[in-house]
């Protein structure tokens, strides 16, 4: 791609310090873990390490730094911000964070534009090692990075002007993801009502003795979690052995958690891998649950496997048991997830984890199968015109997400045309 004239391009580790030594750390010190920064852009700073706490492992940076996520799939989902307003000027990250610190020569909020632009995303993917879910952006990568650019001055006006013109993709994308977000709790309230209290409404009703839950058909029976389900653990093969990975098994890890009904994973394991570790293949129809990881903040992914599958370690597989169906299982989780909320914990690094040894005794009240059959057919059916409607916002979503880092991309490298941006932004509103 072609540069203005007068742009010069010069590899990164002649512009900036890459992963800088931490200076002496005494005293608390601001946290970002993984889930604190934003996709393209912008980072909370709601946690605090004492001086006990801190790893030599984990990233440091300062006010101006730009830090970049290095794994999968965060790397590619555009984890990366620039810091600003840094509690007392300095902070400390998760390990899988790259600091760029701009030099001299280099306005700060430019280097951020470029670091979330889809060329340098792009470039970064093709550069990972590892293997599955363990994939990272190597420090070389960073370092040879060519930063095209040019004077000082034009980069801040630049930054300026991708400001202005985010700042407006982002209020769409706010108000679109808002309703995204409504659509998803009327779903929800939608089937927890159908999983707790029937479709029934002339049905007799019962005190469950369980706050949340309310009331109960009193036809319903009694369970614990434990009960209807054996809860099956999962596994990571090593990384490095090639022997383990492509084969024909498919191996589930959080990010295959996009759909409620699964026949397909990203990632595939050997039958050696499977044998070696001791995994479980687990036989279809079972319920998969995300119970560990960043995700667990917003929701808590559950899903139907369609076909014979294993899991990771961040994973449990419930095989259910006589009398419970793995879909009505399936959908009470989701109607459950405000009042399971409680039963997740979070790690002093930001890892959220859902406490299984309690869940497997959390109580719940199941029909007779064929009634579980009725429920799920009144949810899927109910169900069907809100989830096309999130559909097409989700669409528009990508678009105006693809539109950003378009625009960004072509910023960055003096490609945009303003006036053309304007119009097009028009009809993406």
């Amino acid at each position: 791609m072609k540069t203005p004239q007068g742009w010069r391009s010069v590899r990164l580790r002649y512009l900036c310090e890459i992963n800088p030594a931490a200076r002496r750390i005494a005293g608390p010190i601001a946290f970002a873990p993984m889930d604190a920064v934003g996709v393209l852009g912008g980072i909370r700073f709601e946690q605090t390490l004492e001086q006990t706490d801190v790893s030599s492992g984990l990233s440091y940076f300062e006010e101006n730094d730009v830090i970049v996520a290095k794994i999968t799939p965060c790397f590619e989902n555009g984890k990366c911000a620039l810091a600003e307003n840094v509690p007392g000027g300095r902070a400390l990250g998760s390990t899988e964070f790259h600091v760029i610190r701009p030099g001299p020569a280099v306005f700060p909020r430019f280097l951020f534009y470029t670091c979330v632009s889809g060329a340098f995303r792009e470039l970064g993917e093709a550069r990972m090692y590892g293997a599955a879910g363990q994939k990272r952006v190597p420090t070389d990568f960073v370092k040879d990075f060519s930063l095209s650019f040019p004077e000082r001055p034009a980069q801040r006006a630049i930054a300026e002007f991708l400001d202005r013109e985010t700042s407006k993709i982002d209020s769409l994308l706010a108000q679109k993801q808002r309703m995204v977000h409504l659509l998803d709790e009327k779903r929800t309230a939608l089937i927890s009502r159908a999983v707790m209290r029937g479709i029934d409404s002339e049905a007799a009703m019962k005190d469950s003795g369980v706050e949340w839950m309310g009331e109960v058909p009193a036809h319903w029976k009694e369970h614990r979690l434990s009960g209807l389900a054996d809860f099956i653990s999962g596994s990571t093969p090593t990384i490095d052995r090639l022997d383990y990975w492509g084969g024909d098994i498919f191996w589930v890890s959080p990010k295959d958690m996009k759909v409620s009904h699964l026949s397909q994973t990203e990632d595939c394991i050997t039958d050696t891998a499977l044998r070696e570790w001791g995994m479980v293949l687990v036989q279809p129809p079972a319920v998969l649950l995300v119970v560990r990881g960043m995700i667990l903040l917003h929701s808590l992914p559950v899903a139907v496997s369609q076909v014979p599958m294993t899991i990771n370690q961040d994973m449990k597989a419930l095989l259910v048991r006589p009398g419970c169906l793995a879909e009505f299982l399936m959908h009470w989780f989701q109607g459950s997830k405000h009042g399971l909320a409680s039963l997740i914990e979070q790690s002093a690094h930001g890892t959220r984890c859902l406490r299984t040894d309690l869940l497997r005794q959390v109580r719940c009240f199941l029909p007779e199968p064929e009634e579980q059959t009725q429920i799920c057919d009144y949810i899927n059916g109910s169900c069907a015109a809100l989830g096309e409607t999130a559909n097409r916002m989700s669409r528009a979503i990508d678009r105006l997400r693809e539109y950003r880092s378009t625009l960004i991309t072509a910023a960055v490298t003096g490609q945009v045309d303003i006036s053309a941006h304007e119009k097009s932004l028009e009809v993406l509103a």
